[in-house]
């Protein structure tokens, strides 16, 4: 996603883009190889989808004539958290659920209708050119998979979407720079999906719901999503490597250990329609790039290639879509492209400080989480959260500001007003330990015909 995003910004600044992809697109919706995390749940929070709708103005349209869902966050979304359900009320607050697999092919189909654009397909870049004295990328090795040939291609600026995968700090110690320090965030969380039809006769005022997992020691969750052609997909999920398994009746099993049974009892009577798919490279990963002292003119990193999140959380395609923005603001402000890559890494640092912050303090709750602890500044936030889901339960507002935060409208400091911090001290005061509330009766019942 973040390729795409990036080639979208690209074709405002220059006269051709080349989008380089090691796999075959595919023509219809479907997984590829280059995307294993395609057939689990992906969440575009309602600001990404602000952003892709403006990069892409017909993009709402698109799922809209697909009959993707439309789901109104607060009235039509179960949440069962540490504390019990939270409240339903309806609100601006809605998301079109789609798979990941589907939004991508409709973003690349928006953007090939560029002339400007060229895609390389089933190509993969094998090395960077450099210039004599190595301070500029001035191009790239491709190699074809297909015809096993070797091309060169002249660039004037290169942005490495590879994800994970990225090659950039290799390459960077061949061109003898020093490649970035990395911070890892482990909590070991591993997540299996199935997709299931959903059945005809199937009525509850709901449209997806989600059961968290209780730190420290209650590691399993589970989401059921809508997506396009009437479909749920349901993800099961484990920290402290308590991975969810991938034969069936043990799927089953596990969404029955979770902490409340609608999940288990929903899919129970369902049809899969697909195998289940497992995914464990789940690590908070971010690459110091804007701390390195030097880097060559012309290559920047973008995307997972820089920071990828435990994707439990559901930031990845929205943070991607908020550094396409950044991009965007960083290429109008600079008037050529020398001394852009250090300036863009200090920039690229700024958006996804707060989503690193959130990722990586929830993994500190789990005691098999590696790579780090949480400091004094983190444990007080904690607690501090806690308090305020607790609040959510009986105050719309706070549960209200609360998703503004997750859904990336406002920033993490909006709960932090002083009316809210007076709150939570009072609530403090009066429960300093609350427990999860018994409300199950509120869940409605289920109906199949």
């Amino acid at each position: 996603m973040a390729g795409l995003l990036a080639a979208r910004i690209l074709l405002n600044h220059f006269e051709r883009v080349t989008l380089v992809e090691r796999d075959h697109f595919p023509s219809q919706p479907q997984q590829r190889h280059g995307v294993p995390q395609g057939s689990h749940v992906h969440v575009l929070l309602i600001q990404g989808q602000q952003i892709l709708n403006d990069l892409f103005p017909c993009l709402e349209q698109e799922l809209i004539a697909a009959e993707v869902p439309q789901i109104n966050w607060t009235a039509e979304w179960l949440t069962y958290s540490i504390r019990g359900w939270h409240p339903r009320f309806p609100s601006d607050l809605k998301v079109y659920a789609c798979s990941r697999n589907f939004l991508e092919w409709k973003i690349r189909h928006l953007l090939t209708a560029n002339q400007k654009l060229e895609i390389l397909e089933d190509c993969q870049v094998q090395n960077l050119i450099a210039n004599s004295d190595q301070s500029q990328i001035i191009g790239v090795e491709l190699h074809n998979r297909n015809t096993n040939k070797t091309q060169h291609i002249q660039t004037d600026f290169i942005v490495d979407a590879g994800g994970r995968n990225s090659k950039t700090p290799q390459w960077l110690t061949t061109l003898g720079y020093q490649p970035p320090q990395e911070t890892i965030i482990n909590s070991f969380l591993g997540y299996a999906s199935c997709w299931y039809q959903k059945p005809d006769g199937f009525e509850a005022d709901w449209k997806g719901l989600l059961i968290e997992a209780e730190p420290p020691n209650k590691t399993r969750g589970g989401v059921l999503y809508p997506v396009e052609g009437n479909r749920w997909i349901v993800t099961l999920m484990g920290s402290g490597k308590d991975y969810p398994p991938t034969d069936e009746q043990e799927f089953l099993d596990f969404a029955r250990s979770l902490r409340h049974p609608i999940l288990s009892e929903v899919i129970a009577k369902t049809q899969p329609i697909s195998p289940i798919y497992s995914y464990r490279r789940t690590e908070n990963r971010l690459l110091h790039y804007e701390k390195l002292p030097q880097l060559p003119e012309g290559l920047i990193a973008i995307g997972d290639a820089v920071c990828a999140f435990n994707p439990i959380y559901g930031q990845g395609m929205t943070t991607a879509a908020l550094e396409a923005l950044m991009l965007d603001k960083c290429l109008q402000k600079r008037e050529n492209l020398a001394q852009f890559t250090p300036y863009f890494y200090q920039q690229l640092y700024q958006v996804i400080q707060n989503p690193w912050m959130l990722a990586t303090g929830e993994d500190f709750r789990w005691k098999t989480t590696v790579g780090g602890k949480a400091n004094l500044s983190t444990l007080i936030l904690q607690k501090y959260t806690d308090q305020l889901m607790t609040m959510t339960n009986k105050n719309h507002n706070i549960y209200y500001i609360w998703l503004k935060v997750l859904h990336m409208l406002e920033q993490p400091t909006a709960l932090f007003h002083p009316q809210f911090i007076l709150q939570v001290l009072q609530q403090m005061a009066r429960e300093p330990f609350s427990t999860v509330e018994d409300n199950l009766s509120k869940i409605p019942t289920i109906f199949y015909e």
